[in-house]
């Protein structure tokens, strides 16, 4: 694919990290080139349909490096599916499409377009984190802005919830994973002339959308008896905990958060207590979850036993360090070459038995998962970086670490496979095929603010699709899934989803603590 060359006619620490991995990348060079030099097509003959620029935001052509929604994905049919289904069925509309990696290339596509008679932009966030919409957005041209879910949703929802906080009036978007809804989507640019405006484009596509996402429907939920602590004896239980974070190769003391004690260590620490991990019992710890996952895809024994000592480690750093809770910055330690080994299956491990394994080194959803398996006595939560799809009216908590005793260290289990850890095919990871039926409440604590944010939803789906995350929980979000869109700019990607109807224990453990709750949905 060319520029100009088709007329078919990728917050919180979670973005933290997926930035650093796409940051100095060879591969966006390649991906520039194709914006170089390519001739701009003519419109046809007359000139009477409108001509709308697709703008595929991403890293290059095929995925370069560990990112959503893997190393070595190739987008390129993908991209021509959308360039060829779009001609055929908007037919009153021509398309020319380019490739963008950030706000460079999106500004030398608008400066190449001042003669090219664009009227206007459909703009696909391929990858995360790629800022290309926002300079596309100042042309004022009217602007229709798409998630490929499970490898752009990131940068997706929180740039989405900055153009509807700053109320942008000519971007539009559209987030399902039917094809038709994007078609009706980009239907609404013949709205926008020839006496039309941006604002009615924009209009027009939240009507689309709305139409388009299914009542709620998902019904009474499974019975799920929980017995939560008061929240005095919660705030309790919090304060006797401890956080470890480990960022980096510095150690000492740390601010408490949320009333929990905090302490960092380094990689140097956790590595070495990797390697004094007793072999035979890790072996032991390996073969164990070989005999107790549905399957093991593409993880070695060499790999199993390397990650058995790794959850050996933490647990022996845990106790030394007299806690409960530890985070880590895992890719960033694997690929700095300061640990060996994914903590994946140890965070696994350590949230079946009541403890704290959280990932990333994100402090804030640490702590909210030691609040909350605190209120609840046990219950584990795990982090997740969401995706939202309007077709099915779901919200899918995806992460490549779950547990797979969501009602606590003494309740059911449920079947998991051991994976590759999704982005870089490495490691081992967890896909936990969760219980369906049940109410979840996914939240965030955010001690600067002093405030919840809480939402909850139905579980209905365990998706397996190969893109992005192992482990893709889907639930039917109780309220407005519309008003699901906008706190992401504010809170970033990353969620804590827990098992249980928790409403009424969280906003008590809320106003005990001073905050206040943000009901997201």
């Amino acid at each position: 694919m060319k520029n100009g060359g088709v007329v078919s006619g990728c917050a919180c620490c979670g973005l933290n990290r997926r930035r650093f991995l796409a940051a100095g990348c060879a591969a966006c060079a390649g991906a520039a080139g194709l914006l170089t030099g390519a001739p701009v097509l003519a419109a046809q003959a007359g000139g009477s349909k409108m001509r709308i620029r697709i703008i595929y935001s991403l890293h290059a052509p095929q995925q370069p490096g560990p990112d959503w929604p893997n190393v070595g994905f190739d987008f390129r049919p993908v991209m021509e599916r959308i360039n060829t289904g779009l001609a055929k069925q908007c037919p009153n509309l021509e398309f020319v499409s380019s490739l963008a990696t950030g706000p460079e290339q999106a500004q030398k596509i608008l400066d190449e377009d001042k003669s090219a008679k664009i009227d206007g932009y459909l703009v696909y966030q391929m990858n995360c984190w790629n800022r290309v919409v926002q300079t596309i957005a100042t042309s004022g041209k009217p602007v229709l802005y798409a998630d490929f879910q499970y490898a752009g949703s990131g940068g997706f929802l929180v740039y989405t919830a900055g153009f509807l906080r700053n109320k942008a009036p000519n971007v539009g978007f559209v987030a399902s994973s039917r094809f038709e809804d994007l078609v009706e989507a980009v239907k609404c640019f013949e709205l926008a002339r020839p006496s039309g405006s941006p604002a009615e484009f924009f209009e027009a596509t939240a009507r689309v959308r709305m139409k388009n996402t299914p009542r709620a429907g998902a019904g009474a939920c499974t019975p799920d008896p929980l017995q939560t602590l008061s929240a005095r004896d919660c705030i309790t239980r919090m304060k006797e905990s401890r956080i470890l974070a480990v960022r980096d190769q510095n150690s000492g003391p740390a601010d408490p958060v949320l009333g929990i004690p905090m302490e960092r260590v380094a990689f140097a620490e956790v590595n070495e207590a990797w390697k004094a991990a007793d072999k035979d019992e890790a072996r032991a710890v390996a073969n164990r979850w070989r005999r107790n996952a549905a399957t093991v895809i593409e993880v070695s024994q060499e790999t199993l036993d390397t990650s058995a000592a790794m959850y050996l480690g933490m647990k022996a750093v845990l106790k030394k360090h007299r806690a409960n809770a530890i985070t880590m910055n895992c890719l960033g330690g694997f690929y700095g070459g300061h640990i060996h080994a994914y903590p994946c299956l140890g965070f696994h491990e350590l949230c079946n038995e009541g403890l704290i394994g959280a990932c990333e080194c994100d402090v804030r959803s640490t702590a909210t998962m030691v609040a909350l398996t605190a209120l609840t006595q046990g219950r584990p939560g795990y982090i997740s970086d969401p995706v939202i799809d309007t077709a099915k009216r779901q919200i899918i908590y995806a992460h490549c670490v779950a547990s797979n005793k969501v009602f606590g260290p003494q309740g059911s289990t449920n079947p998991f496979a051991i994976m590759t850890h999704s982005e870089d095919r490495q490691g081992a990871s967890v896909r936990s095929v969760l219980p369906l039926g049940y109410m979840t409440t996914t939240l965030e604590f955010e001690q600067g603010r002093k405030e919840v944010l809480f939402h909850q939803g139905k579980a209905v789906a365990n998706d397996p699709d190969d893109r992005a995350c192992r482990t893709k929980l889907a639930a039917e979000p109780v309220g407005d899934i519309e008003k699901l869109f906008t706190m992401w700019d504010q809170w970033g990607w990353h969620r804590v989803t827990y098992y249980g109807d928790l409403k009424e224990p969280v906003f008590a453990l809320a106003e005990a603590m001073g905050f206040k709750v943000i009901e997201e949905a």
